[in-house]
């Protein structure tokens, strides 16, 4: 879907990032969760341009500044670092994600874009998904883009 005539604002999606409620130390259960962070990151990104909801920015220009960030705290909740990752990238609004693991059941994925020249947060969503699973990880995103789109939660009118 095409936000006609007009340019889409950029946008720099950080990656998801867990929050174990259970305190699950499994190495294979993380090791899972791990992987499926980074396939659910690569699939909003992707989701997102295709929508033609956002123009998506890659985050390697800042990659070590990133990494020393979410070496002190999780980025969704940096006090504004995540605003200076966008100002970094030359984005105009950053998008923060993580994933809330209450049991292996119920999990809650959850984002929030900010605009980076004012802080302004324009959007926060969330979709609670059932089961710790590749599949209902990605339909959780899948289901959050497609949400966004029919409610217009993006495109040129964003920027």
């Amino acid at each position: 879907m095409a936000w006609a005539g007009q340019s889409l604002p950029s946008i720099a999606v950080l990656d998801f990032e867990l929050i174990d409620d259970t305190q699950d130390t499994n190495p294979e259960t993380l090791a899972a969760q791990k992987k499926r962070l980074g396939l659910i990151s690569e699939q909003l990104r992707r989701e997102l341009s295709d929508a033609g909801l956002y123009r998506v920015v890659g985050n390697a220009p800042a990659a070590n500044y990133i990494a020393e960030r979410k070496a002190q705290q999780e980025l969704h909740a940096c006090n504004g670092c995540e605003l200076e990752i966008g100002k970094k990238l030359g984005a105009d609004l950053v998008l923060t994600a993580w994933v809330q693991k209450v049991s292996n059941l119920i999990l809650n994925i959850n984002i929030e874009i900010k605009r980076v020249s004012s802080a302004q947060t324009l959007l926060n969503k969330s979709v609670d998904i059932r089961g710790n699973t590749d599949q209902s990880w990605s339909r959780g995103i899948s289901y959050m883009v497609r949400d966004m789109v029919q409610k217009k939660q993006g495109g040129a009118a964003w920027r």
